[in-house]
């Protein structure tokens, strides 16, 4: 496979980026041409329906049914795919085509905003993108028949066209929109196409429209649930076009062409390159490794996929129940918030790398939260999927909050905190009225209950901040709520049912992937029964012996890599142990060990991780890239530190595997983090200086790094016993 090499002479950081990684495997990426966190995301699909086609496109395919304009990254469920255009030899007369071509991964190339193939049948395609357009470039054969063919049919997995017009508007110009039914229930997208050059002809459906040349009367207008047009070039062997979109209307996907006012796409290749270099520049990392650097920067570059654009330029968009809207303050709206996944360490790594987009992402999910009457739980096309559990949203909201994120109505935003909180729905009057949620009311019970509690406690810290006591003594309270499931017989945290006992038999290897009959989402009592990231020293304490959760811990990381059930989680993936690195629930448990005095042990572990779960190559990483969450636990943790409880401004340091970081923080401060005496067996931290001085904590804040300064870490092939064990020196916990 060829991976696209810009400007190999300079030593440019795009050059590090594979965006095969993760198209193998179940990692659900796709490799097409983006810009960071843009409405475009135009890409290959090969035709396929199927979980690992989510994305549109998988590694082990050899076809290409189209280049559609929106794809998603990462994710489980399959959604999008909008607005196709295949290139075509000649045009066929059906209504009904099978558009895949074959090719082979040897005449296929790509990196950040660019994506080439040569088909089978010798045309070449060459893509890339701004915020709003996908620019194609074509080039046939000498053979051929030039066509461009526009599909509103072109629907996989969960998609489906409801409602779609085109209409001719010249011999280069054609609109339209696609409204579809999905994993997100109401999504319309609109769309303008502009030809480098005149059509002579075109069919509408498989029907041809004119056979002389094209004059104003002979131009077509179709609406039909699913619809197709071909469009004919008979003297031209090279065709560019550009396709903007827009969630409005197709007079403001007409005004996005203007993103792309000339005809040269390696001009707008260039400019997505460049946009690329500066988001990979905010984080400048050093390794004699180039595997490492090319798994890092990877990583950071689907860090800045998602959310994506969801508003014209000027702030303008329709939300799913058509309401049109525009964004305060030149703001921008976006879209895709995998919360489930995302509030762990991507949103936190955001508070670093993203200083002028962040205010506009806070903003769109309390816009969400002004036209639904909640925060978002998992929003696609501002649609509520309600997918996954907890309210995931607050802990963002609140990290941001508690970090004096600029441009935030904190009360406002407080308000749809407690909104949340108190919501009639996702089993959370179950959750206030028992102090947990009983298996015999819904599912999922003791992940629900474990997430809720943690969203609580971010509650009760912005109450304090905003000098609310009552409701601080509250939501302090019911972040507790864990305890009710702790089984101190077994170390586990079991379901209950409203009658107050535990529900038996018990598994703890047990996984169901039925939602409504789980006890435990996506995975068994193992990987759940440490998600209590706000309060580890509480968690440790229910244990009748002193050292049981680090007992527990090093049990999981050392039990048999089964699951028991019939209808198990494919989601459970990765396993070192009972650990499942491939999902979002075993993410912070490494780092759990700093709480309890064993950051040597969290050291050991990370590393390991890190060495096992990511590699340079389609399959490199261990299940589910999930919009970014995937990346940013290696971002972080590469680095040597992760916000293991993604909230209060601590990052925890792991064991680095780079050699050094330049962190640009938000405020133009540099924070640099060097790691001397690095190996392969020096996985250990000896030792720390922070600016010089001696630094004993087993983390450091947020606040401190906006500072500036230099954390050097001495590494060392054994682990420091003294180092961290003091309660001062740990990162902080509910109960301390």
């Amino acid at each position: 496979m060829l991976t696209l090499v810009s400007n190999a002479a300079a030593q440019t950081l795009t050059r590090y980026v594979d965006p095969f990684i993760g198209t193998g495997g179940h990692g659900h990426t796709y490799p097409g041409a983006t810009v960071p966190f843009s409405l475009v995301q135009l890409s290959p699909d090969n035709g396929k329906n199927g979980w690992d086609w989510v994305s549109g496109y998988h590694i082990s395919a050899d076809s290409i049914a189209g280049f559609s304009h929106m794809h998603l990254s990462g994710t489980g469920i399959g959604d999008w795919l909008d607005i196709a255009i295949m290139p075509m030899l000649k045009p066929i007369k059906n209504y009904k085509i099978d558009t895949r071509v074959s090719f082979s991964h040897a005449n296929e190339s790509a990196g950040p905003g660019y994506y080439a193939v040569q088909l089978d049948n010798q045309i070449q395609a060459r893509l890339t993108a701004t915020e709003r357009v996908g620019y194609h470039q074509y080039q046939f054969p000498a053979s051929a028949e030039p066509t461009v063919r526009l599909d509103l049919n072109h629907a996989y997995n969960w998609d489906k066209p409801t409602d779609t017009e085109i209409q001719i508007l010249n011999d280069s110009t054609v609109v339209g929109k696609r409204y579809s039914y999905g994993w997100a229930n109401q999504q319309h997208i609109y769309f303008a196409i502009r030809f480098s050059a005149p059509f002579k002809q075109y069919l509408l459906n498989g029907k041809e429209s004119s056979t002389k040349e094209l004059r104003v009367e002979n131009l077509g207008k179709l609406t039909e649930p699913a619809v197709n047009a071909q469009f004919i070039f008979p003297n031209s062997k090279q065709i560019e076009l550009k396709v903007a979109l827009s969630t409005s209307n197709q007079q403001k996907a007409l005004l996005a062409l203007n993103e792309t006012p000339n005809w040269s796409f390696d001009a707008v290749k260039d400019q997505a390159e460049q946009k690329w270099e500066k988001e990979l520049g905010k984080i400048e990392v050093a390794s004699k490794d180039d595997r490492l650097k090319k798994i890092f920067y990877t990583a950071l570059y689907h860090t800045a996929i998602s959310p994506t654009l969801y508003s014209d330029q000027d702030g303008e968009y329709k939300n799913y129940k058509g309401q049109q809207r525009t964004m305060p303050n030149n703001g921008q709206r976006y879209t895709l918030f995998s919360l489930w996944d995302t509030f762990r360490a991507l949103k936190p790594l955001f508070t670093i790398t993203q200083p002028e987009r962040y205010t506009d992402i806070i903003n769109s999910m309390l816009a969400f939260y002004d036209e639904n009457g909640l925060l978002p739980v998992w929003d696609l096309s501002t649609f509520e999927t309600n997918t996954m559990t907890g309210y995931h949203a607050i802990p963002v909201i609140a990290d941001a909050i508690l970090k004096d994120w600029p441009g935030i109505d904190q009360e406002r935003a407080y308000q749809a905190m407690l909104a949340s909180a108190h919501q009639s729905i996702r089993e959370v009057p179950a959750y206030i009225e028992y102090g947990y949620v009983p298996q015999d009311v819904n599912g999922g019970s003791v992940t629900k209950t474990l997430e809720y509690a943690f969203d609580d406690y971010c509650i009760s810290l912005v109450a304090r901040k905003l000098g609310k006591q009552d409701d601080y003594n509250k939501f302090t309270k019911r972040a507790k709520s864990y305890i009710n499931h702790f089984d101190p017989q077994t170390g586990f945290m079991r379901a209950k049912k409203k009658d107050g006992k535990f529900i038996e038999p018990f598994d703890p290897f047990y996984s169901e992937h039925d939602f409504d009959k789980s006890q435990y989402i996506e995975g068994n009592a193992w990987q759940h029964s440490f998600f209590v990231p706000h309060d580890v020293r509480g968690l440790a304490n229910l244990f009748p012996k002193k050292d049981g959760l680090d007992k527990m811990l090093d049990t999981l990381f050392t039990a048999p890599s089964h699951m028991t059930g019939e209808n198990q989680s494919p989601d459970a993936s990765g396993f070192i142990g009972q650990y499942a690195h491939g999902n979002e629930p075993s993410h912070h448990i490494a780092y759990m060990y700093s709480y309890i005095g064993k950051p040597w042990k969290t050291q050991e572990k990370v590393r390991a991780i890190i060495d096992s779960m990511y590699h340079d190559r389609p399959d490199g990483y261990a299940g589910n890239e999930d919009a970014g969450q995937m990346s940013a636990w290696a971002v972080w943790s590469m680095m040597g530190l992760y916000p293991a409880s993604p909230v209060n401004g601590e990052y925890v340091f792991g064991s680095p595997v780079l050699d050094g970081a330049t962190i640009h923080m938000p405020g133009g401060k540099k924070f640099r983090i060097s790691a001397k005496n690095n190996s392969e067996k020096n996985i250990y931290i000896r030792s720390i200086r922070l600016n010089g001085k001696r630094y004993t904590k087993s983390y450091i804040t947020h606040a401190e790094m906006l500072k500036g300064g230099e954390l050097v870490f001495e590494m060392s092939p054994v682990p420091n016993k003294k180092y961290g064990i003091k309660r001062k020196d740990q990162p902080s916990s509910m109960e301390n």
